[in-house]
């Protein structure tokens, strides 16, 4: 006998000859390399026996669902007609963006679908694109940053006060937010999340763990920041009972990190292998979530969201020490998830990849750019955008037209006039490369309604 496990040694120990084969090989080749041959071949064949009872389990549940129901795999097709849609600020939106959400909502599985006025093209679904599927969901409708979301603390601090302390709070902003691959906190801080149970039970994650805990509290580059500003409430039957006026706030913007990107780049490719599409949609492949795969996405995309949260919580409290105050009101939202949600009378997997939930009365944050301001908003729960709004102000210029069209001079003139002090952030995340906010906020004022505004004053992204 080999030491290397083959597939002649599976037909021995009785498996059926067929595509169940392939599979037993791929999960013990990605999770049971060390294992000694004997001993896989053991377990190989308890699973074989009772497949029933291995179902639940992260490394043989998928070979044991190839043995009972095996995934069919078959080359999906576009239906010729599209699901029914509703696109919000067309007239400010590129068509590339419009044609991407077209291509989207004929897969066999769309429901419905609706765009945001902050649109822009992307891989698979467009940013600022939503879609409601029937028992599917697609890691490239999710995103590659899972659980990516806004995090808004209002202090009971003058906004005054900030002025005074410009400097020694750009410290803190300086040395205690951690941006981008290599940056991560001297000291580490612990959180009930790496606890839960997908870190025990799913492979992949359970690999992750040690990332996700080194970069607890960080966030990422590109468009990521953590911001000191001003907070605006204008609602007088605000739900916190504060007073209308200005107060100093922090807004953060980033997401789940290595952990999240490894799930989506992983689980994308399962998708891919499961159901193959036409070369144009290969991003939009899905995940059915009554397979092992789908299910095991459904959770590892969730306790995503769930450490994106972790890591906002982690800042702001860092941040909230320093300032030495207490927060009064935390308000915030991902945009980057999937929610099982109803759309005409049946239960639906709702994608928003770049889009603010907006259910009737949902609290959002809706940033601008690092000279515009954010918005505070209620949801209006337009059935027509599936209960979605946009998720900022959108990019008007891609990363390469900014390198290429805009200069320094004039990137800093910006920040000049509008009383901003930046700590790294570079030419492709200028507040020219941005969508003018007033205006995707008048395209979408049947989607939400605005209770208070946030305008940054110290920034700090990525260098």
């Amino acid at each position: 006998m080999g030491k290397k496990l083959s597939g002649k040694d599976l037909i021995k120990l009785g498996f059926p000859k067929n595509n169940s084969i392939n599979i037993t090989l791929g999960q013990i080749n990605r999770y049971h390399k060390r294992k000694k041959k004997n001993q896989i071949l053991a377990e190989a064949k308890e699973v074989l026996l009772n497949p029933a009872q291995y179902k639940e389990d992260g490394v043989w549940g998928k070979i044991a669902e190839s043995l009972l129901d095996p995934v069919v795999v078959k080359k999906q097709q576009l239906n010729p007609v599209r699901a029914p849609f509703h696109i919000f600020g067309e007239n400010e939106i590129e068509p590339q963006a419009i044609y991407q959400l077209y291509d989207a909502l004929k897969l066999p599985v769309s429901v419905a679908g609706a765009l945001m006025p902050d649109a822009h093209s992307g891989y698979g679904l467009p940013i600022g694109g939503v879609l409601a599927t029937k028992n599917a969901v697609i890691p490239y409708g999710v995103g590659v940053d899972i659980g990516c979301r806004m995090c808004l603390t209002v202090y009971p601090i003058p906004i005054s006060y900030l002025e005074g302390k410009k400097q020694q709070w750009s410290n803190f902003l300086a040395e205690h937010t951690k941006f981008g691959m290599r940056e991560t906190h001297a000291i580490k801080h612990d959180h009930p999340i790496f606890e839960r149970e997908e870190f025990k039970t799913i492979p992949l994650v359970k690999r992750l763990k040690d990332k996700a805990y080194k970069q607890l509290g960080t966030s990422g580059g590109g468009n990521h920041f953590v911001e000191f500003g001003k907070v605006s409430i204008t609602d007088t039957q605000n739900e916190w009972g504060l007073d209308p006026g200005d107060y100093v706030g922090i807004l953060s913007h980033s997401g789940s990190r290595g952990l999240g990107a490894q799930i989506a780049k992983h689980y994308t490719y399962l998708a891919s292998k499961q159901c193959p599409l036409p070369q144009k949609v290969q991003h939009l492949a899905w995940l059915d979530l009554n397979t092992h795969d789908g299910q095991e996405y459904w959770l590892a995309m969730n306790l995503a969201g769930d450490y994106a949260k972790a890591c906002h919580d982690d800042i702001h409290a860092r941040l909230s020490k320093l300032i030495g105050s207490k927060p009064l009101v935390t308000i915030e939202n991902h945009h980057n998830f999937a929610w099982k949600q109803e759309v005409n009378g049946q239960e639906c997997i709702v994608h928003r990849k770049g889009a603010t939930p907006a259910a009737k009365g949902e609290l959002g944050i809706i940033p601008g750019s690092m000279t515009a301001p954010g918005y505070i908003v209620h949801g209006l729960g337009n059935e027509r955008s599936l209960n979605s709004a946009s998720h900022g102000a959108g990019r008007l210029l891609s990363r390469r037209k900014c390198k290429e069209t805009l200069t320094h001079s004039a990137f800093k003139k910006q920040l000049e006039v509008h009383g901003v002090s930046l700590i790294g952030g570079g030419i492709d995340e200028a507040p020219m490369a941005y969508k003018d906010i007033t205006k995707v906020m008048a395209n979408q004022q049947n989607l939400v309604e605005v209770i208070g505004s946030f305008t940054p004053k110290l920034v700090r992204m990525d260098h």
